[in-house]
């Protein structure tokens, strides 16, 4: 048998009173795409970290091409041929293309004094040529869209001759069409020899692009398989440890109107008009860019609106800021959840409590009992795991921080909730937690929008769906006019059901 390019052979890890990985054995062959699933805290990040030499195992090895190694920081691993995409990636906004790719190891003349940007640009473009030629090595990597700068990692990995590359969530932030583009560019690397190791919570691209996967929960590798021969279902069931009811699609709308937009218009959409009802999930789909994001900014205040009307309950509303959003009743959960939606090393009670502390406070001093009896009742509705309500928000899962802005909006009182990409960066089970908790609000009488990139995601929640191209609504489609190609179709300007288009 072939010696594989990667081997984990019986790691561990042990923090102070956690086992994080218990026994993890799995190989990478040459050239192999493998997925490495899980949900969040499988232990696939602590592996990862352990595998690029940020974390030390506290027992076993890794071998690459038969040799074992332990990597005690990460210039060795990078010595070793492994390369690391974080879902965050890690560049510095002001300095070029070139200078990130040679970052931490410049290129240098006149005995160390001065870096040699000539041939730092000229290195960085012939790694360039191999994957994308059109991006250019002089230009600072703030110009460069999210999708050329995943591009710029991966060549900083040829760069640097990696042997393995493990992509952690490489997609979370990229178009259907840019995964297509990252597709290839990981299938070529493939056909070099290049292992690559593809962490995703995102199915339909891991059975696209991986060969086999290794599954991880609590610690340990539950299985592993070969995803031609491997229903979907089958390995979610891995993941979660129980099989995930398909659920069917239950309307709660009414014919009450909450919100009425009328001719919305700020400086990113145009001419917006739509209804939203009472227990009712709007969908809004569209291309990254069209204005999806844009239209839930206007209606929570975040965004100035030029010209238009908004009611909520028939009252006209005057959107000087969120406040006044707040003040009517609507809530937002943003696109960035880690950036806009919450304060990391505060308390996921008090992150839960933001909008709303004057509930909670009198004369400026802090009710804490009071407060706590809110979370404790909240953060239970939203099953909120683990149940620790001092813990920082920022050692919670994506999916419990989700949780945790929801019930942010429960304790202000919202009954119109703005969801912008709800589940990115996301686990199945956490997912599918997520839509019951949008069909619990819905039938308990709240509006819900949501934005979501996923097209399953809009029609598996969404009694209607607007899809926008270009700043305005180009189509409203009912449930029974739901289909990818549809809203495609719209999306993208191959059909127009606009008045008076043509």
């Amino acid at each position: 048998m072939a010696v594989p390019r990667l081997a984990f052979e019986n790691i561990s890890k042990v923090f102070p009173g956690v086992k994080a990985l218990s026994d993890v054995s799995f190989d990478v062959a040459p050239g192999e795409i493998h997925a490495l699933l899980g949900e969040n805290g499988a232990g696939k990040s602590t592996l990862l970290r352990i595998l690029s030499g940020v974390f030390r195992a506290t027992e076993g090895e890794i071998k690459i091409d038969g040799a074992a190694h332990h990597f005690k920081r990460p210039e060795s691993a990078r010595q070793a041929g492994i390369a690391m995409i974080h879902q965050e990636l890690q560049q510095v906004p002001h300095l070029t293309v070139a200078q990130n790719m040679f970052l931490g190891h410049s290129l240098t003349r006149f005995g160390g004094i001065v870096v040699n940007r000539r041939e730092q640009e000229r290195r960085a473009a012939e790694a360039l040529a191999m994957i994308d030629p059109t991006i250019n090595p002089a230009a600072p990597i703030s110009t460069l869209k999210v999708a050329q700068r995943q591009v710029v990692e991966i060549a900083r990995a040829l760069l640097d001759k990696a042997k393995i590359i493990a992509m952690d969530e490489p997609t979370s932030s990229l178009t259907p069409s840019e995964f297509e583009r990252l597709a290839d560019i990981i299938e070529r690397l493939s056909t070099r020899g290049v292992s690559i190791i593809y962490v995703s919570h995102k199915m339909d691209e891991v059975f696209r692009v991986c060969q086999r996967a290794t599954v991880m929960r609590d610690g340990k590798v539950v299985g592993m398989v070969d995803l031609k021969k491997t229903a979907t279902a089958e390995v979610i069931a891995m993941m979660v440890g129980r099989e995930l009811l398909a659920e069917e699609h239950h309307s709660h709308a009414t014919t009450t109107t909450s919100v009425e937009a009328r001719n919305l218009n700020t400086a990113r959409v145009r001419d917006i008009s739509f209804d939203l009802h009472k227990g009712e999930v709007l969908g809004v789909a569209g291309l990254v860019g069209s204005g999806r994001t844009e239209l839930l900014r206007a209606l929570s205040g975040a965004d100035k609106v030029t010209s238009g009307t908004i009611k909520v309950d028939g009252k006209l509303l005057t959107l000087s800021n969120p406040r006044a959003a707040i003040a009517a009743g609507i809530g937002l959960l943003p696109e960035e959840r880690k950036r806009e939606g919450i304060i990391p090393d505060r308390s996921v009670t008090i992150n839960m409590a933001l909008p709303s502390m004057n509930r909670f406070s009198k004369g400026g001093f802090i009710n804490h009992r009071k407060l706590k009896r809110a979370a404790e009742d909240l953060l239970k509705r939203v099953n909120l795991r683990p149940f620790q309500l001092d813990r920082q928000i920022r050692l919670f899962s994506g999916g419990n921080q989700q949780k945790a802005i929801i019930a942010r909006w429960l304790a202000a009182g919202s009954r119109i909730l703005l969801f912008d990409e709800p589940t990115r960066g996301i686990d199945v089970g956490a997912k599918s937690e997520i839509y019951h908790l949008i069909e619990v609000l819905a039938a308990e009488g709240h509006s819900v929008i949501v934005v979501s990139s996923e097209l399953p995601e809009v029609m598996r929640v969404s009694d209607r769906v607007l899809v926008m191209r270009d700043g305005i609504i180009v189509a409203e489609l009912g449930r029974d006019e739901l289909s990818e190609e549809t809203i495609v179709s719209h999306a993208v300007g191959k059909a127009d059901s606009r008045p008076g288009a043509a």
